[in-house]
């Protein structure tokens, strides 16, 4: 049977399974104090965080695969709400929110699926996953004792339940799904209620294990949750958090392996090896499932962005990049660490408690041995400073700083949290994450791309500046931008007249005064135009306003254009928060005292013009007229421009380079991008990352004094080779002129690993001795490199065994350097997408120098396999 007929078969079972919804056979899920039981038996699992709508469907199938290759079990997803019911009781199950689909995938592949059903989910999600409509319910208060919100929540949670019994996706059903959440971290919120939030916890349990899923229910960050409901963590650390009840297995909901960002502020890295070391202690201590937020973030796609003000990128530093491409060396060193855990799972499995070793100040061990062979130990040294040298059952190991070693048969060391022995890899779009622990930032690669993809002929056309159809209304006083909008469009006027008359416009002359509009509170952004010229503009969270006025002696037109940058999504009483304006509206200066504007009739108009025509839509029926954009033209505020465009050839994600532009909003052949903003983060901050000590956000930062984001993300699913439209509404007085379209890629790769390095993870498939002697200690260290699908290894930048310096980008020969690394790596690697490496002298004709420690480091390039000659 050919290889290219084996695919296809192996395609076409898939597809079946996936149609007929079989993926398992029927097998029960429950729990003990220990582990989650699977089918009878306990299991130490590992999961990893991938939120459906924040890809396309498209992308679903290559998530899964590589989340499954990097060691992941489980699949773990929020649903969300405002997604699937955008208007009440009109439910949306297809394209990016066809739940079913993406259940059924995670199934095929042999993965189990967890599904966090909130629905508040948080997530950085527009209004927490809440339709705005939800506000408009008679009487309704959210997250607590209400009836109109309960009412709501159990009809919406029974729908997504009864779906998943529907389509058999149950465990018992041989479908994938092995765990529900009900709520979210509603213990971070439950005081704010009273009694009436403890009551609302308690009828948020009894609810949801009374729809009969017939798998566990967990709640998160809830302390107090009921018997029937395993409470877990979330946070950067939870190897010391303990369930309410020893019958409930130890679980971490949220491992927080990057964070988000807002618009303006520096970009956050976690270090792969704090991660590592996290995660290693959280199954030393005794945890048994652990949940990757995220494994794959992805893009805040349209308007779902929460905040408010958090960027469309959601990447959050995952291990599987924005775009789905794997970021290394975080991939690869959380990869090691899977298969080593997984290597201790006999002995985890089989102890309810380990045994303590106190190994230094700061140094300890956890041991987990049964009373027949199984036996496997965890040492760690939490020590942020010292490496240490510990005696583990007669043997001396060292541990570095702030570290944990993994011995599965408690002698050998397969792993050690600080240590990384796989390649860092380097796009040609954005920042790489810090890679070793004393490296400095990394470069950002941001070099004009070698073709022209984008049109060089663009069309303008202007948005009307206020009221623009007759479907405005007009009301005396200021209304709450959300009453009005309904989140249909980030946008809203508001627009009133007043009168000056010639005594004000003498008393400024005089006195040299000018007018000031005041404004109390603001929020998320507001311009602010007199007569229809551009005066000024506020951004932030409920903050004053003080804008100088030029006004004419008579009638004069004051247009507030009111935004929001997403909807608030954390906090209690989320009902009650809004947009646009509070407090007072006043002109201040004027000869008898200040002009309260506040209760003025005020002309409303929700949206822009161009988003009721839909003129981003590719079969636009020409409701506009457009007009030519010259190169040499003066650019004015609020523009919609029309271009075409071309893209890569080749399999490789897209980007778009937006940073020339101000801010706006993006569509390419109809599909919203999302927004952009070229706000640059603070020049300090940044420096260079230890991943040493505890975790915080602000601790490993980058893009200092650059854009927050400049490179927007382009779905190959929604463009073909050419042709393609791209439409940008732009806010500011910017020209598209100098856009661009990139292939995003993984153009540098690197390695660093010393010939000390533990042996390579797939030899404790091999007999452990031969002729009694432990092969283990044998087995060379390896290094594998390997370039992204379609692309192969080009070019040998840097190879050296033997005592190289630096790091990635920035490798030197040491004293010691074997003649022929350059001809080994070439040998093994050009011309092919990926190449092992032994790590030996062996491997490299000899050794170069007696007594000395020696190190293979390689820098290379990939490209695109069509690109090669």
């Amino acid at each position: 049977m050919g290889l290219k007929f084996q695919r296809l078969l192996l395609v076409s079972i898939v597809q079946l399974l996936v149609v007929a919804g079989e993926f398992f056979k029927p097998f029960n899920v429950s729990y003990d104090g220990r582990a989650m039981i699977i089918d009878g038996k306990r299991r130490m699992l590992i999961s990893g965080g991938i939120h459906y709508p924040r890809a396309t469907p498209e992308m679903w199938p290559d998530l899964i695969s590589k989340s499954k290759e990097g060691g992941v079990d489980i699949i773990e997803t929020y649903v969300f709400w405002n997604g699937h019911e955008p208007v009440r009781e009109q439910y949306v199950f297809e394209g990016r929110y066809d739940i079913v689909k993406f259940v059924k995938q995670v199934g095929a592949s042999g993965l189990y699926l967890f599904l966090r059903i909130g629905p508040y989910v948080c997530a950085e999600w527009n209004f927490g996953g809440f339709p705005v409509w939800l506000r408009d319910v008679p009487g309704i208060e959210f997250r607590t004792d209400n009836a109109p919100f309960k009412e709501e929540m159990e009809r919406f949670v029974k729908k997504i339940v009864d779906l998943m019994r529907e389509e058999s996706l149950f465990s018992w059903q041989g479908g994938p799904i092995i765990m529900l959440q009900i709520e979210n971290e509603y213990g971070n919120i439950e005081s704010s209620y009273g009694s009436e939030g403890k009551d609302y916890m308690r009828w948020a349990a009894k609810m949801a294990v009374g729809l009969g899923a017939g798998v566990p229910w967990v709640m998160c960050k809830q302390v107090d949750a009921p018997d029937n409901i395993i409470d877990t963590c979330n946070g950067y650390y939870c190897d010391g958090f303990k369930p309410n009840s020893n019958n409930k297995p130890i679980i971490w909901t949220e491992e927080w392996d990057g964070w988000y960002t807002c618009w303006g502020d520096r970009v956050p890295h976690r270090p792969a090896q704090d991660i590592a070391f996290a995660v290693a202690r959280f199954y030393q201590r005794g945890g048994s499932f652990q949940n990757y937020y995220m494994y794959f973030g992805g893009t805040n796609f349209g308007r779902s962005a929460g905040g408010p003000n958090y960027i469309t990128s959601y990447d959050y530093d995952a291990p599987l990049d924005e775009y789905g491409l794997l970021r290394q060396p975080k991939w690869g060193h959380l990869k090691d660490l899977h298969a080593a855990i997984k290597l201790c799972e006999p002995a985890l499995v089989a102890v309810r408690t380990p045994k303590y070793i106190k190994l230094g100040s700061k140094q300890e061990a956890h041991v987990y041995q049964d009373k027949g062979q199984k036996c496997s130990a965890f040492l760690a040294n939490i020590d942020e400073h010292n490496s240490a040298i510990v005696r583990f059952q007669k043997q001396a190991y060292t541990l570095p700083p702030w570290s944990v070693s993994i011995l599965p048969d408690c002698k050998n060391v397969a792993f050690n949290t600080a240590k990384i022995g796989v390649q860092t890899s380097i796009k040609t779009v954005g920042v790489d994450s810090t890679a070793y622990p004393n490296d400095p930032l990394p470069l950002k690669l941001m070099a004009p791309y070698e073709v022209e993809y984008i049109s060089k002929t663009w069309e303008i056309f202007k948005e009307p500046i206020g009221v623009w159809s007759a479907s405005n209304f007009t009301y005396q006083g200021i209304l709450e931008h959300l009453n009005v909008t309904k989140d249909k469009s980030d946008y809203l006027w508001y627009t009133t007249r007043i009168y000056v008359s010639n005594e004000d416009i003498q008393f400024w002359e005089e006195n040299h005064l000018s007018p000031v509009l005041t404004i109390d509170s603001v929020r998320d952004l507001v311009y602010i135009f007199v007569n229809g010229q551009f005066t000024g503009s506020a951004r932030g969270e409920w903050i004053n306003v003080t804008q100088p006025v030029d006004l004419n002696e008579g009638y004069n037109d004051i247009l507030l254009l009111s935004q929001t940058v997403g909807l608030q999504n954390y906090g209690a009483f989320l009902e009650k928060d809004g947009a646009g304006f509070r407090g007072q509206i006043k002109l201040s200066g004027f000869k008898n005292g200040d002009l309260v504007i506040t209760e003025s009739k005020w002309t409303y108009q929700v949206g822009l013009k161009g988003e009721y025509l839909k003129i981003y839509a590719i079969d636009e029926k020409r409701t506009v007229e457009w007009s030519e954009l010259p190169p040499d033209v003066t650019a004015t505020r609020f523009s919609w421009y029309k271009t075409y465009f071309d893209v890569p050839g080749g399999a490789d994600p897209i980007a778009i380079d937006l940073s020339s532009l101000g801010k706006g909003q993006v569509w390419v052949n109809g599909h919203h991008i999302g927004r952009y903003w070229t706000l640059y983060a603070p020049k300090d901050g940044c420096q260079t990352c230890d991943y040493r000590g505890a975790y915080d956000s602000n601790k490993c930062l980058t893009n200092c004094g650059e854009p927050t984001q400049s490179w927007y993300h382009i779905p190959r699913s929604w463009v073909q080779a050419s042709n393609n439209l791209l439409i940008i509404f732009e806010e500011t007085e910017k020209t598209p002129f100098e856009i661009s379209i990139k292939a995003h890629y993984t153009e540098t790769i690197c390695g660093k690993v010393s010939e000390d390095h533990s042996p390579p993870l797939h030899a404790w498939s091999l007999p452990e001795t031969i002729n009694g002697t432990v092969l283990l200690n044998h087995m060379a260290p390896e290094l594998y490199l390997h370039c992204d699908a379609g692309n192969t290894i080009s070019s040998i930048k840097f190879a050296s065994y033997g005592t190289p310096q630096g790091s990635c980008q920035n490798f030197s020969r040491g004293d010691c350097h074997a003649p022929n690394s350059y001809a080994v790596l070439s040998q093994a690697c050009l011309g092919r997408q990926n190449c092992w490496i032994n790590i030996s002298n062996d491997a490299f004709g000899g050794d170069p120098c007696h007594g000395v420690v020696k190190t293979l480091s390689v820098e290379m390039k990939c490209s695109p396999s069509s690109s090669l000659m």
